[in-house]
């Protein structure tokens, strides 16, 4: 199965570590951190075009990913429990 991230982008549900609110979560200096980090390292990737409300971290292969969607994290949660 597939978790639709907006604009035409896909990944593989069986890859999704977490699905992250950005406006809660870039409230702590850890995961400022860490998008900072992983940004710097070439791992994000914009979903679009639209300011983004939440972040899908992947990890398949050894590669972990990190997807800006400009979806709501309750409405990508809902998409990855339905089947």
């Amino acid at each position: 199965m597939y978790l639709s991230l907006g604009a035409d982008m896909a990944v593989r549900s069986r890859s999704v570590v977490g699905i992250f609110d950005l406006d809660n979560t870039t409230c702590s200096k850890h995961t400022r951190a860490f998008l900072t980090q992983a940004e710097g390292a070439g791992q994000v990737i914009p979903a679009g075009e639209e300011l983004p409300k939440s972040f899908v971290l992947t990890s398949e292969f050894g590669m972990n990913r990190v997807y800006l969607s400009q979806f709501n994290p309750a409405t990508l949660e809902k998409r990855f429990s339905d089947p």
